[in-house]
Order: C-alpha cells, then structure tokens, then sequence
C-alpha cells in the first residue's frame, strides 16, 4: 500500500481540521482527493508529506511512519504544494540542480535534462522562474517534486489558475505520470477528475462523506436527479417544495430553480401542474442525472 491513513485528527486549537479520517491507496492510482475550500483536503496533504503532524492517528507512506521515519517518508514523495514555493531569481536548470544536490543526486546533469524533457520546459529552460507564465512555473513545480523518481507524488490544486490550454497540458502530464507512481491530487474541476483519476474521495468539514471509482461515484450515489426549471416570474421556495416527489429545492437564478428528487418517476409533469394551478409559465426545463460535479454538490451540502 503506497499511502496507509488510519484515524487522523488534525486540531488547530478548538478546531478539527481533520476528524477521525481512514483510507488507502494502493500503488499506481491516481486518487482524486476533493472537497470545498476549508474541508481540510491541504491539512490532510501536509500530514502525509510531513510538513505537520497530526494531532492523533497514524499514516504510513510506502510503509514507512510519518512520525517515526520522517526522512524515509520524505525520499519516497515528490510535493507540490498550492502555493508553488519557487526561487524566482533562479534560472530555471539552476533551481533543478538546487533541488537535485538536496537530495545528494548523482548524474543530475542527465537527471535535469529528463526532467526537462517530461515537463516541456525545453524552450524555457535557461529563462528565470519569475519570467515564466504560471503554467510554467507549475510545470517548474512537478519537475522539482519528481526529480528524485518519487514513488508517490502529492498535488495540491497544480491546476489553479490556468488557462484551457495549460490546463490540459498539465493534466496530460499528470495522467501520464500516473503510469508509474501513485498520485494523490486536490482540485475544483471536476471535468479535470473525470478525465485523470482513478478513484476519488470527497471530504467536507474535515469528514469523508463520499468515496468510490470516479466512473462509477455519480451512479453509485444516483438515488434520484434533479430538474433545471425557470419560470416566467419569482415563486417561494415552499411552495415548490409541495412538489409531489421534491425532496429539495436549490434557487439558482432569479426566477430559476434546481429541483431534487429520490422518485424513480419523472416528476416534470408535476411541475407543469404545479405551473399551470399557479398561473406561471415555463421558460426552461431539463433533467440533470446525477455526475461527479452533482454528487459534490450534494453530498458536501448535507453534510
């Protein structure tokens, strides 16, 4: 097992960042780890790279303690944090070979060159890292936390803030590496988790609250749908709640709503009933099956 998370509490003062979390991955996935901003995603990164330790539980990476093989945990796993740490007053191969002599690296000339290759930072290697565009300087950031062949690699957010184009790229990458090591990795787009991971794990006020294969999570979890609706006017979200089979109703626009339901029926002729014995026209109506994006969506609001 590459990574092993048993019990984990993480306390700041009287706040749980982390409550009592458990999971595995085994090598070679590439776990989707996500959740809303302050779900205790980074906290968790943290403790199994060992920058913090948890307030109780244990976690062991490629067998080794977090607590009580510390520097072993550290060679088996390459880290990419949110904010990428990068020295901008370095050239690029520079900051490589900074890197590499940390880790006592021998060939790191050849070294530096594959990692070069891998990362696509052929044409900006011998610029400085604060003249690269951000897609760069994460790309500056995986080649630092793989240049000593990590066997786990640890992504925090490496997406944020790119555009379409290095989005992709990035991701490409990650997939790709992903066919030799494990990788653990946090971010919002749920399109980019769909296309890379294997699994995925969802937290929320620092509890699991859905975890299973990213194919399979959305259908694993359709008990229900939901109808995308606007009317021509506002109406109160109590009465919409009257809905035969509404379980929840969601206001998404002025006069715009997302309706829940478990039923197994399709409940829009309810809805057109409901609007005609209301006097409201109907501008808009679709289903919505359940994807990863909906199962987030409901299982970190009841939650």
């Amino acid at each position: 097992m590459s990574i092993l998370v048993k019990n984990i509490t993480r306390l700041y003062g009287a706040q749980k960042a982390l409550d009592n979390i458990s999971f595995e991955v085994p090598k070679g996935e590439i776990l989707g780890f996500l959740g809303p901003n302050g779900a205790g995603k980074s906290t968790m990164m943290k403790i199994i790279t060992t920058f913090i330790p948890p307030s109780e539980g244990e976690v062991k990476v490629c067998g080794y303690d977090i607590i009580s093989d510390s520097m072993e945990v550290r060679k088996k796993v390459g880290y990419l944090p949110e904010h990428n740490p990068l020295y901008l007053d370095m050239y690029v191969r520079e900051y490589l070979g900074f890197i590499a002599g940390l880790h006592h690296m021998k060939q790191k000339d050849k070294r530096i060159k594959e990692m070069v290759d891998l990362t696509g930072l052929g044409q900006e290697q011998h610029k400085k890292i604060g003249a690269l565009s951000k897609g760069y300087r994460q790309r500056v950031g995986l080649a630092q936390a793989l240049i000593h062949n990590p066997e786990v690699l640890i992504l925090d957010e490496p997406t944020s803030g790119l555009d379409p184009n290095q989005l992709v790229d990035i991701r490409n990458l990650i997939k790709n590496i992903g066919k030799e090591k494990t990788v653990m990795f946090s971010t919002h787009i749920m399109q980019e988790v769909e296309a890379v991971c294997d699994r995925v794990i969802i937290i929320n006020k620092g509890k699991i609250v859905a975890e299973g294969l990213s194919g399979e999570l959305g259908r694993e979890k359709n008990s229900g749908y939901s109808i995308s609706v606007e009317f021509d006017k506002d109406i109160s979200r109590g009465a919409l709640s009257q809905i035969e089979g509404v379980k929840r109703v969601d206001k998404t626009g002025e006069n715009s709503w997302e309706l829940f339901t478990d039923s197994k029926e399709d409940i829009r002729p309810a809805v057109f009933r409901f609007a005609v014995n209301q006097q409201l026209t109907v501008l808009t109506i679709s289903r919505n099956e359940k994807n990863l994006e909906t199962v987030f969506r409901d299982v970190t609001r009841k939650s």
